[in-house]
């Protein structure tokens, strides 16, 4: 059975046991105490979801999220900074100019947040592994004072935040 991966203290980097792949998580928030285990700034377990409701800010470069992640340190709201700062691709397809005006400006009416980084609700296996492993262990925050965590997958630098549990 293969272990899960664990936070090390001195580094951030997550040992998956048999897996040679490197995933590193650092929990993020206003100071060190509220960078508590398990992504809790209470330092309590939080109650098992089955579902999250989760924004994330995607870098190719670690250069760009330690700019976006010094952004929200500063304050910023995680909605503004995921709008300058993300290079999400996942909603980009291959419709014709005309076309993908018209669907974004219908994406623009009526899901403003995605912009923002919103991801919607997931439920457990929808996202990658270690992004959602991060993601599941974090407290709910709001975009104007985020508690946030940073991962790095196959997809890049991930900077994530979770807005709801269920």
């Amino acid at each position: 059975m293969p272990s899960k991966p664990k936070a090390t203290k001195d580094t951030g980097k997550a040992a998956a046991g048999d897996n040679k792949k490197e995933t590193k998580i650092k929990a993020s928030g206003k100071n060190k105490k509220e960078d508590a285990a398990e992504g809790s700034s209470t330092g309590k377990a939080l109650k098992p979801a089955t579902a999250i409701n989760s924004r994330h800010i995607l870098c190719e470069k670690h250069s760009k999220k330690e700019e976006a992640v010094t952004k929200l340190k500063e304050g910023a709201k995680f909605d503004d900074v995921a709008r300058e700062f993300s290079e999400d691709k996942a909603r980009q397809g291959t419709l014709s100019t005309r076309a993908m005006d018209m669907v974004l400006l219908v994406e623009e009416l009526m899901m403003r947040d995605y912009a923002g980084g919103s991801l919607g609700w997931k439920t457990r296996g929808a996202l990658d592994a270690a992004f959602e492993k991060a993601a599941y262990d974090l407290e709910p925050s709001t975009t104007a004072n985020p508690k946030f965590v940073e991962v790095k997958t196959g997809h890049g630098y991930h900077v994530i935040m979770v807005e709801g549990r269920r």
